[in-house]
């Protein structure tokens, strides 16, 4: 009963505030003349569970992107965010107003982070930890990062003198030094005492791989007629015909309809033109949004790669092993290059064998070149041309 009253009460303020608006477009500026005149700024939200302070609520006029709001983070860093990707306590006013929009809107009234199953609004529940405690990753910022205990979704906010030794979607052994509260959301500092990666353990719901065809190796290019068939693509030729797969990509915020919108894009964009803080932080965003987002752990570690093997290799494997716990124990299918959304998961594949030769594990990184031979015999990444001086332990700088 109290959930279909507060649906009347939300439709009876969406009607209030969209009185005499004709069209989506008038709709946003009552909305936003009514964020104006009835929510006093700055108030306390959470953006994905980090805690911020709303300085303003906006419309630009672009449709598609509704409502923002400008926020400030604990560190005194400003950025803008959708409006419906703020938590706010539906107990105050802008709670109830943002209830609304995301109503309007055609979405729940409260983000699913806030929500138990049923729908209602809880509070987000203190940290009580005890002894060295395991934390699955999330994001990592300069000063802070984003991480959920093992076997548990909450996310909190992670501090420590240093976490330089932290990566996206690995497990970290941290013993607990404080747990508070700020703005209702939980806290956690501590000593690092190590990391692992086991991707299986970070319970994540498998990448989806739809059939898209055969692949038939009589139908594929070998090479010009009468040359010989190279020695890794024979027993690939002798397997025949085989499932070919498109594996599932996530990457969150990207609207199809938008060709402007792609995250890593943009990212990509910001590194060029010497914005790497502005990039680095996108990235960071995704994983922190869906670790299964395999193009922002191939691409935090093309950021490191060049001068620092060692931490680029562990970005690489992450991508890499959550999409090999979605292919399973026995796949024996293809997956193509020309398949876009492949290309993640063979780019981390690829930036993980190329570490694993920089850092000598010449056995480990023939394994893997092999391997992806097999799944994309057309070797758009062209290991084929590296995997003689891989077995033959030719040292990666020698190759250079």
């Amino acid at each position: 009963m109290k959930h279909a009253s507060r649906d009347r009460e939300l439709d009876e303020l969406i009607d209030e505030i969209t009185t005499d608006a004709n069209g989506e477009a008038e709709q946003l500026w009552a909305f936003r003349q009514a964020f104006e005149d009835n929510v006093a700024v700055p108030c306390e939200a959470s953006v994905i569970g980090e805690p911020v302070q709303v300085l303003k609520f906006d419309y630009d006029g672009n449709e598609r992107r509704g409502l923002t709001a400008v926020c400030r983070r604990a560190d005194g860093t400003k950025h803008v965010v959708a409006a419906p990707e703020l938590a706010i306590p539906p107990s105050a006013q802008g709670g109830r107003y943002l209830a609304a929009y995301r109503k309007w809107m055609g979405i729940a009234p409260s983000p699913p982070s806030t929500r138990r199953a049923t729908g209602r609004k809880t509070a987000t529940p203190a940290l009580s930890v005890e002894g060295p405690v395991e934390l699955v990753v999330l994001s990592v910022k300069q000063k802070a990062a984003r991480c959920h205990l093992l076997g548990n979704d909450q996310a909190f906010t992670f501090r420590a003198g240093s976490l330089w030794d932290l990566v996206p979607g690995e497990i970290a052994v941290v013993k607990p030094a404080k747990q508070w509260t700020y703005a209702g959301n939980p806290y956690l500092s501590g000593a690092i005492e190590s990391t692992r990666l086991d991707a299986k353990a970070l319970g994540l719901v498998s990448l989806g791989l739809e059939q898209v065809g055969i692949w038939n190796p009589a139908e594929h290019y070998w090479g010009e007629e009468g040359e010989p068939i190279e020695d890794w693509a024979k027993p690939v030729i002798a397997r025949g015909r085989r499932p070919e797969f498109e594996m599932e990509q996530v990457l969150p915020g990207l609207d199809v309809e938008d060709p402007f919108s792609d995250p890593i894009g943009q990212s990509n964009d910001l590194r060029d033109s010497g914005d790497f803080d502005g990039a680095y932080k996108i990235l960071m965003d995704l994983c922190q949004a869906d670790l299964r987002c395999l193009d922002a752990h191939s691409h935090l570690g093309n950021f490191v790669f060049d001068h620092r093997p060692k931490d680029a290799i562990r970005h690489y494997e992450v991508g890499f092993r959550i999409g090999e716990v979605s292919l399973g124990e026995i796949f024996d299918g293809v997956l193509p290059w020309g398949w876009i959304d492949n290309r993640p998961f063979l780019r981390c594949m690829h930036g993980y064998g190329l570490c694993l030769w920089r850092l000598g594990r010449f056995e480990e990184a023939g394994r893997i070149f092999d391997r992806m031979l097999w799944l994309n015999p057309s070797d758009n990444q062209g290991v084929r041309f590296l995997i003689d001086q891989v077995r033959a332990k030719d040292t990666w700088e020698d190759s250079r």
